[in-house]
């Protein structure tokens, strides 16, 4: 059976709400592994078939913790990872733009193909404060990570990808 693999990192609960909502999707049409960023390894990556990458933006780039794994797996899987699929999501308290790019190109250097175009779930959060703020996202974010999560376990299941 082929295997997804869904590494996030979250500070504040947006970025795990996401993940665990497309891991609840893709369990159902797949062998699906959740994981947090820090806990992710280059064996992780070989030994799925394909990947959901969350992250959440800080000061305009990819969070330092999503940023780090990236760092820590990268050459140990370069060359060896080619041409599977992957999709991204984004939690941004306003543009998200950039590290939805920056996650992007790491993926284009491993050569992966995205099979889902990625999306950027905005909080809104513009004060200290609620950016400080543990979030709770509404139900249409998730319905739209549930179906990433479903479509990419849907299609490694029957071989689309």
């Amino acid at each position: 059976m082929p295997k997804l693999l869904i590494v996030y990192h979250s500070r504040t609960g947006g970025s795990r709400q996401m993940a665990e909502a497309a891991y609840t999707a893709a369990k159902e049409e797949v062998e699906t592994t959740l994981l947090k960023a820090e806990d992710a390894r280059p064996d992780d990556l070989l030994s799925a078939d394909g990947y959901i990458f969350c992250g959440p933006e800080n000061l305009a780039a990819l969070s330092g913790a999503m940023k780090e794994f990236f760092d820590r797996c990268y050459y140990p899987v370069l060359g060896r990872i080619e041409g599977r699929p992957y999709a991204l999501m984004i939690c941004a308290g306003s543009d998200g733009e950039n590290a939805k790019r920056q996650l992007a190109r790491i993926a284009t250097g491993w050569r992966l193909k995205e099979v889902q175009p990625g999306f950027i779930i905005n909080t809104a959060a513009q004060t200290p404060e609620a950016i400080l703020a543990e979030k709770t996202l509404p139900e249409e974010a998730l319905a739209q990570c549930r179906e990433l999560g479903q479509a990419l376990g849907a299609g490694l299941a029957m071989g689309a990808f």
